[in-house]
């Protein structure tokens, strides 16, 4: 049992609590499943980019599944090896692309055609040629929510099979470029398995079609995007995943990667929050807390549903929203959830936040950012110290 009020006496409120024994538990149910196969569990560090969260799964044997140039160096720096660090994302500047060239790292994911051309002019110069993947969007419906959809048409994401297929012959034939890879990813918070083997089958049969034409790839990469519960889903089992995966490749001999994010942290990570005062509105109850959505923004971003435990407390439980301090309508952690009657300092537990909290937050309205926390085997230790407000205004106030 974690002491949440110890940890709010020792290191404040806001905060974010982590536990990391619960996070190595679902890295190992995932690697279990896929036992027997060659394979890499490359940690969406986008979840929860925490350097010590990336170290903790580092020494785990995960790599890092990075978005963004800084992802790449986070995942360095916290000790994934090179060769298990893979740079996605729809986006990269030419900075980013000749940074990763120049670091050695497994592959790049290449979103576009234009993306490809961008890659290869980048690692000609740099006289080095580039290990890259495809990106497919086989254009199925995930059945998730449509801001954390990836996988259709209408996404932002990847690339059709045409196009994928053209893409793969380019870099054959590049004396500057090494396909590599292939890859998919239809979504995040997936809890229906059948779109998963779906766009598995799609790309496995595009795997094939290259193999035929003497394209050899040994990374099938099929993304991230499992599950978790936050309220009452039913969630797609380690095993059952890794079986409609393994189908799709019968005759296949590749290394599968995967990328979980927030399969591995979401569950094992809490946001303390402390109660400042209850306010009435005729009929409309509202808790006030000092935590706010520049903390935790999935609830106003996505009406995202986090379970609210109140510390302690009993009492006939009446519908609440909770609310913070932030300027903003939309400033909630959770709307008309049933609570006891709260008072002035007791504390507030938001479940199922670490994946997609810390990493999402802000300054805005000039608020420092929460404190950060790890417990593993029972010892409590600090990752991330809470923002001052010298901190937030470090990088203006030399230009006043």
């Amino acid at each position: 049992m974690i002491d949440f009020k110890a940890l709010a006496q020792t290191y404040g409120t806001p905060l974010y609590v982590y536990d990391f024994d619960a996070m190595k538990t679902q890295f190992e149910s995932l690697k279990e499943a896929f036992r027997g196969r060659k394979s890499i569990l490359a940690y969406a560090v986008k979840a929860n980019s925490n350097l010590s969260v990336v170290k903790h799964f580092a020494q785990q044997g995960s790599g890092a599944d990075c978005v963004s140039i800084g992802e790449v160096r986070r995942a360095l720096m916290a000790g994934v090896p090179k060769y298990r660090v893979i740079f996605s994302g729809v986006g990269k500047r030419d900075d980013e692309i000749r940074e990763a060239i120049e670091s050695d790292i497994l592959y790049i994911n290449v979103e576009s055609e234009a993306e490809l051309g961008r890659v290869e002019m980048i690692a000609r110069e740099l006289g080095a040629k580039a290990r890259i993947s495809v990106r497919v969007n086989p254009n199925i419906d995930p059945k998730t929510h449509p801001y954390i959809s990836t996988g259709l048409h209408d996404n932002k994401f990847g690339v059709e099979i045409v196009a994928a297929k053209r893409m793969y012959i380019q870099a054959k034939n590049s004396p500057n470029l090494d396909p590599v890879g292939i890859h998919f990813h239809i979504g995040s918070q997936l809890t229906d398995l059948e779109p998963i083997y779906e766009a598995a089958v799609i790309v496995a049969d595009l795997l094939r079609s290259l193999q035929a034409i003497d394209i050899e790839l040994k990374f099938f990469d099929i993304g991230g995007g499992l599950g978790v519960r936050y309220d009452n889903e039913t969630t797609i089992e380690p095993y059952d995943y890794a079986q409609a995966i393994l189908s799709a490749l019968k005759g296949i001999d590749v290394t599968i990667i995967m990328e979980p994010g927030r399969f591995l942290t979401a569950n094992a990570g809490y946001f303390l929050t402390k109660v400042l005062y209850e306010k009435n509105n005729g009929e409309k109850r509202f808790v006030m807390v000092d935590g706010a959505m520049n903390d935790l923004i999935r609830p106003s971003l996505y009406k995202a549903y986090h379970r609210v435990e109140a510390l302690d407390k009993t009492g006939d439980a009446t519908p609440a929203d909770v609310v913070g301090p932030v300027c903003e309508s939309g400033d909630f952690l959770a709307k008309n959830y049933p609570l006891p009657p709260m008072e002035h300092n007791d504390l507030l537990v938001i479940h199922s936040a670490g994946a997609y909290g810390f990493g999402m937050g802000s300054n805005y309205n000039t608020r420092g950012r929460s404190a950060e926390i790890a417990i593993e085997a029972a010892n409590v230790r600090l990752i991330r110290r809470r923002e001052t407000f010298d901190d937030v205004i470090a990088l203006e106030r030399d230009y006043l």
